[in-house]
């Protein structure tokens, strides 16, 4: 994984054509970049951010952001319902039981950490 600016690229190697190539992953517009080398690709990662953030700014429109913080998730209406009420009984909002739950699950750091 490749960050810069709160952005992360995945990148893979096609090795019939001899490049690196790489999309920022964690938004829904589509950025890319390519490179012959290491060093060419983290240049291309980071020029293709830039060039984005350039591009909304230009147009004056909000660059979308890495992650808000909000998840929509659909569960089976049991499932919620008991989801609810360990959160009541923990004395919890919805929102502040799930986050801790949802922390305990990962027991490690974030993935993020670790780029």
């Amino acid at each position: 994984m490749m960050k810069y600016k709160g952005y992360a690229g995945r990148v893979e190697f096609d090795d019939e054509a001899g490049i690196f190539h790489g999309e920022v992953i964690n938004l829904r517009d589509v950025i890319t970049f390519q490179g012959r080398s290491v060093d060419e690709l983290k240049k291309a990662f980071k020029e293709s951010i830039d060039d984005y953030l350039e591009f909304c700014t230009q147009r004056n429109e909000e660059p979308e952001k890495p992650f808000s913080g909000e998840v929509t998730i659909k569960v089976e209406p049991e499932l919620h319902r008991n989801i609810y009420l360990r959160a009541q009984v923990a004395n919890k909002s919805l929102n502040s039981w799930m986050n801790e739950v949802l922390k305990s699950a990962l027991k490690t750091e974030p993935v993020s950490q670790h780029w």
